[in-house]
């Protein structure tokens, strides 16, 4: 068994970590990885290379490596250090969606630009995936440490890449910890699925966030607009607060908003509120003057109207069609 033999983590595992490089580190896997792996720029610069796909990240880059094809990291010339969390892991099949608009092309996927704002999230998430690795359910006793080399080694660390088994000698530290943050290996159980929902967690963060190169999704700031409306139907959304979401006077807005969706900002508010309402009369007991008061409506008259104009009936015939007496 080779060197690079020892660099290649075993499929089944799930490994997380986080470095702090300085110029000089690099990580070569010719045969690929039968896992795939997240990389997380919070610093500095690297260089990430997938068969024949080359990128640069800086920090708010997030690449996401497929298994199976050569890849070569490493800290970028003339970046003095790089600092990143990385994970390797097997992806849920629902994934592949939220990936697939950033694919470079041999299983490399970047996700570049990530706004500042959702950084800090990003990071916790990281911080908890790290955690939960090495979580055990109360009442449940811990792994005794094995005798001898393993003992020493740790659990699963002959399967974990070589250049991942030495911490740097960089900061690497967590915040006012002042110790190094040890990499975690998962292999089954709560705690895989723990740090599953986290690098989940990752993923929609940093998907939903950034801007795709190319897109042809319309202007950015009308989607953020949509997207507030959708997030919080009941806010007391304006044109004019929405307008200041999006950094443009409520004239601009109104009109660019019309131009791109076909409707005025608050038919999309009136209609979000009604979809809402349609939602919570079909799963929950609710009476009608709360679920209007609920989705953002001034009066159960003004909302009985409105749901009349969408779906056709009043609110109580609409909840008594979907959820017909039983018994």
């Amino acid at each position: 068994m080779t060197a690079e033999d020892l660099s290649v983590p075993a499929a089944e595992l799930m490994i997380v970590g986080h470095y702090d490089k300085a110029a000089g580190y690099a990580t070569r896997r010719a045969g690929g990885s039968p896992s795939w792996l997240l990389l997380w720029t919070e610093a500095g610069a690297g260089l990430v290379e997938q068969g024949g796909v080359s990128c640069e990240v800086r920090a708010g880059d997030l690449v996401v490596l497929g298994s199976g094809v050569a890849q070569h990291y490493r800290v970028r010339a003339g970046a003095g250090r790089w600092r990143f969390w990385w994970v390797h892991f097997q992806p849920r099949p629902s994934w592949a969606a939220w990936l697939g608009p950033y694919a470079r092309g041999d299983g490399c996927h970047l996700v570049a630009g990530v706004p500042a704002a959702v950084h800090a999230r990003i990071d916790l998430a990281f911080e908890r995936a790290l955690r939960d690795a090495r979580w055990v359910p109360p009442g449940h006793p811990r792994p005794q440490p094995a005798s001898g080399a393993e003992a020493a080694e740790g659990p699963g660390t002959r399967a974990m890449p070589e250049p991942e088994q030495r911490l740097g000698a960089g900061p690497g530290v967590g915040p006012g910890v002042g110790e190094a943050r040890v990499p975690a290996v998962v292999v089954a159980g709560p705690a895989r699925e723990l740090v599953l929902g986290a690098v989940e967690e990752v993923l929609v963060l940093a998907t939903a966030s950034a801007r795709q190169d190319g897109s042809d999704d319309g202007d950015q700031r009308v989607r953020r607009a949509a997207a507030i409306i959708a997030a919080e139907p009941g806010a007391p959304h304006s044109v004019a607060s929405l307008a200041r979401a999006v950094a443009l006077s409520p004239s601009r807005f109104a009109h660019l908003f019309a131009e791109e969706t076909g409707q005025t900002p608050m038919q999309a508010v009136r209609q979000a509120r009604v979809r809402h309402a349609a939602s919570l009369l079909e799963v929950t007991d609710m009476d009608v003057g709360q679920v209007a008061a609920a989705s953002g409506f001034v009066s159960p008259f003004h909302f009985s109207r409105a749901f009349r104009k969408e779906y056709g009936l009043p609110p109580r015939d609409y909840r008594a069609r979907i959820r017909p007496a039983t018994g």
